[in-house]
């Protein structure tokens, strides 16, 4: 199974250099929807076959024109919803990088706990419960491999793009998701392999599978037997 991660496009909190977290309301600005747009030309031709977004506004603006193209109705998974930034939501990044937790958050984020609010171990679980949730539940449902996409966070993305390189959370800030840009994981019973990661304009065409109905060959080359605070403000 293959998941397109993709980051929601950009925002009027990004512009503002704001943490919007779950803030309600947060809605894509002018560039943003041009993004939204954008993306029916990059995946509107690709074998999508399911989207599944995060409940924020930010993420429903950026796949609905996607979804339109597709012919496919989003379902919406609260598990890929943005990080609790606790009593952070909504201040500017330029105050929060003051606070002691900033360099936690970006040097040891396993033990990041936001006040009031989540931590980034417990969205990490969260995040890749859910992304392979989905995956199996479209593999058993299609009895084949499927293309999908899951719409979130840039954090949620990252958290997802670690573990698939088996990477511990700590080094997860070493990854960066751009908003609109678009991530990919192919999930196989023995290990993911990580196809894309941040494409913000490359071409998708090897996403259209083979005729043989396989997404791409994510194992050739391989035996057989993919800030907040840190530059990927939601």
């Amino acid at each position: 199974m293959t998941v397109i991660l993709l980051r929601h496009g950009r925002s009027t909190a990004n512009t503002a250099l704001t943490l919007a977290g779950r803030t309600p309301g947060v809605s894509l600005d002018d560039t943003g929807h041009a993004q939204a747009a954008e993306l029916c030309r990059r995946l509107g031709d690709l074998p999508v076959e399911a989207v599944v977004r995060s409940p924020l506004m930010r993420c429903r603006q950026t796949v609905e024109p996607l979804a339109g193209t597709l012919g496919v109705d989003p379902v919406i998974d609260d598990a890929l919803v943005e990080v609790d930034y606790g009593a952070w939501t909504g201040r500017p990044l330029k105050d929060l990088a003051t606070e002691e937790l900033w360099s936690v958050v970006q040097q040891h984020p396993s033990s990041a706990v936001f006040p009031e609010g989540e931590s980034l171990a417990d969205m990490a679980g969260r995040a890749v419960t859910s992304i392979r949730r989905h995956d199996r539940r479209l593999a058993e449902d299609a009895g084949r491999d499927v293309l999908w996409v899951a719409c979130s966070h840039g954090d949620v993305i990252k958290a997802v793009l670690a573990d698939a390189y088996g990477m511990h959370l700590d080094q997860f800030q070493r990854i960066v998701v751009e908003t609109a840009s678009v991530s990919v994981v192919r999930y196989t019973p023995h290990r993911p392999f990580v196809l894309r990661v941040n494409d913000t304009g490359g071409d998708l065409t090897s996403l259209r599978g083979d005729p043989a109905g396989r997404v791409g060959d994510a194992t050739k080359g391989h035996a057989s037997s993919d800030a907040v605070p840190g530059g990927n403000v939601a």
